[in-house]
């Protein structure tokens, strides 16, 4: 199985260097045109406007793709550690899989509409991402405890939970600030709402 092959760590790290190199790199970008103000812009602000948003929308997708794989090589190892613990159904890894997928094909929305052009289908993008984003990471959590202490040490799981609560936590402002805005705007002026 490729999850029992020397050498698949590289992946997640992969994913998140290639992501943090995305969002840095659209960041720097959109700065030096003056398309951001460089104090904590939105993640989405930098990569709307080109060139910067063509980079950010590659790399995002590749972000998406490579977050497939991690998900698949997760669920692989899941799959073949399960096979002698019996710790979680079958279906329950699916489930997780399936969710995790949902939100790589919201990055990839996210990376092809921009938030200026098409700002519904966006947001929506972005909502499944980070929506799907937290459940996995929920459910992905709730699996490490459930393989303890064969599969997983204590401590790793409570980092995961951690991370899970800590991202449910962030995913509610998210949504109760993200309605109240009525439009999708990068430029403001003072005496604007």
């Amino acid at each position: 199985m490729l999850c029992c092959m020397p050498g698949v760590a590289f992946v997640p790290a992969l994913l998140v260097s290639w992501s943090l190199a995305a969002f840095i790199i659209s960041y720097v970008i959109a700065v030096l045109a003056g398309h951001v103000e460089p104090l904590v812009p939105y993640i989405s602000d930098t990569g709307t406007k080109p060139p910067e948003s063509g980079i950010f929308g590659f790399m995002i997708n590749i972000s998406a793709l490579l977050g497939v794989i991690t998900m698949y090589i997760r669920y692989l190892l899941i799959e073949k550690q399960n096979e002698s613990s019996h710790f979680i159904s079958s279906s329950c890894n699916i489930f997780s899989l399936c969710i995790g997928l949902m939100g790589c094909i919201g990055m990839g929305i996210v990376a092809t509409f921009q938030e200026l052009s098409v700002p519904s289908v966006h947001d929506i993008g972005a909502l499944v991402a980070f929506g799907s984003g937290v459940v996995y990471i929920t459910l992905q959590s709730i699996i490490s405890y459930k393989s303890c202490p064969q599969w997983n040490t204590y401590f790793v799981c409570h980092i995961r939970m951690a991370i899970s609560v800590i991202s449910c936590i962030a995913f509610i402002p998210m949504i109760v600030f993200a309605s109240q805005i009525s439009m999708t705007k990068i430029d403001w002026t003072p005496g604007e709402k």
